[in-house]
């Protein structure tokens, strides 16, 4: 099953052949999986959306394998459950694609669109994927607020926009204004590793959350970094 992205003309093709590193990895999964997705991954969600969720890249045994970003694995089952607390989707997550779920007033967007090796992408490949990611995010005209999900997520957005990642360090809970009403919130990646760990709490996730809705209608910030109290 294939749901339409909601962002059409911005997506890879299914054989995107940019990165052969990502193109020899896929060829393997479809090789061992035929019946997964094994493909670039589209964006999901509200293509009116004022907030952004920017993720790193697909999970194997999630978003590649099923075709929807987060769906499928533990980070999926800590993002769309936060998600539904803040009444941001609509119907019931079960973690397969044609569960029925939607998304409201938020997207989700992958600055890698492939599955990398050991989910850790060469910076040639962030580059390659780069006018994707651009181009998704030149779309969402109603962004207000960008949560990134980790360190990458939030580098490709610095430099999507053309802004110094040393002026714009990442730390979790940082606020950081991209442009007059619009603002970006450092998250770590709601990954099974960094919640097992206790690095990432549900709680601390939640936080960044009702951070995203304090600065959604706000029109004016700080000119770099801030903590949110």
């Amino acid at each position: 099953m294939e749901i339409p992205s909601p962002l059409p003309g911005t997506e890879p093709p299914r054989d995107c052949p940019r990165c052969p590193r990502l193109v020899a990895l896929r060829r393997d999964c479809q090789a061992e999986h035929p019946e997964w997705w094994n493909a670039p991954v589209q964006a999901f969600g509200d293509p009116d959306a004022w907030l952004v969720l920017a993720g790193l890249a697909p999970g194997k045994h999630g978003a590649n394998r099923t075709g929807r970003p987060f769906t499928g694995d533990y980070a999926g089952d800590l993002l769309f459950a936060t998600l539904a607390e803040f009444e941001l989707s609509k119907g019931s997550y079960d973690g397969r694609i044609d569960d029925g779920l939607t998304l409201d007033g938020a997207i989700i967007v992958n600055s890698i669109k492939c599955l990398p090796p050991q989910n850790k992408p060469l910076p040639a490949e962030i580059a390659n994927c780069r006018p994707y990611f651009e181009s998704q995010l030149s779309a969402l005209t109603n962004m207000r607020v960008i949560i990134t999900l980790g360190r990458i997520a939030h580098d490709a957005i610095l430099r999507a926009v053309g802004l110094r990642l040393a002026a714009y360090p990442f730390a979790h809970g940082a606020v950081h204004r991209l442009s007059a009403g619009r603002f970006l919130v450092d998250c770590y990646h709601c990954s099974r590793y960094n919640t097992n760990t206790g690095r990432l709490t549900p709680s601390m996730f939640a936080d960044v959350f009702r951070t995203a809705f304090v600065l959604r209608d706000q029109t004016s910030g700080p000119n770099s970094s801030t903590s949110p109290r």
